[in-house]
This record gives structure tokens, C-alpha cells and sequence, in this order.
């Protein structure tokens, strides 16, 4: 099964049963993708989906994370800080590095670092360009 890290705004745009990336969280469901995620990232996801849905949906989707078995829990243990453009995404990638994820998805341009970095090597790919892959 393969181990990815969403960025915030990907999970968001994934959620939506008529997006065109809804195959990211579905595939999720149906047990054919893991989840890295950290306590951090929990806690942004639910924030931002609370704030661009609504709250109940918010507890919805952070319930259906932590109760799918299919959920890796990481807590890093190394901080990185490769992103300096906006330090607040290193969380993604010492989550990804750290849980041992085959990469990152996420439209951020701050993420571009990575494709310039050798060490920790995290691979990225855009929402569709992960979509093209599933």
C-alpha cells in the first residue's frame, strides 16, 4: 500500500464526491492508499476544513482519520526546516521523511525546495499529478 502525505489544501479539494480529485480520498477509504499524518498536520486539517465546510464536517473527516487502519501516526523526530519560504509546511515533510512516506502531494509552490534537496530526498508530486498515478 502506499504511504503519502496530503498538504491541507489537496485533502480539502479530495473531500467533494464531484471533484475531479475525489479518486485521492476514495482510494483512501477503500484501504488502497495510507495516510502519514502527524498530531500538526491533524490539527490544521481539521482547522482549515472547519473554516472552508463547516465544523461537523471537520470532525467528520479527522474521526474517519483516526479510525481507519490505514492511518499512519507519526510523531517526528527530527525537525528538518528545509521550507523557508514558509516554515509552517515543514511539518509535512518531517512527517513525510520521518513516517517513511514515498512522497508528498501538495500544489504549494513553497514545496518546490524539495525537488532541489538531496537530503532527507522526500519526492513531490502536484494533486494531479498523484492522480495521474492512481
Amino acid at each position: 500500500m502506499r504511504k503519502i502525505v496530503l498538504d491541507t489544501n489537496c485533502l480539502l479539494v479530495t473531500l467533494p464526491s464531484q471533484s475531479p480529485y475525489h479518486n485521492v480520498w476514495q482510494s483512501f477509504i477503500d484501504e488502497k492508499l495510507a495516510l502519514c499524518v502527524s498530531n500538526e498536520i491533524l490539527y490544521e486539517y481539521e482547522e482549515i476544513i472547519a473554516k472552508k465546510t463547516s465544523p461537523i464536517f471537520a470532525d467528520l473527516v479527522i474521526n474517519t482519520l483516526l479510525n481507519k487502519k490505514n492511518v499512519v501516526r507519526v510523531a517526528p523526530t527530527w525537525r528538518f526546516d528545509i521550507i523557508k519560504t514558509d516554515p509552517d509546511d515543514n511539518k509535512f515533510v518531517d512527517c513525510a521523511v520521518c513516517g517513511g512516506a514515498e512522497c508528498i502531494v501538495s500544489n504549494d509552490n513553497h514545496f518546490n525546495i524539495l525537488k532541489e534537496t538531496y537530503f532527507p530526498y522526500t519526492t513531490l508530486y502536484t494533486l494531479q499529478e498523484f492522480c495521474d498515478t492512481i
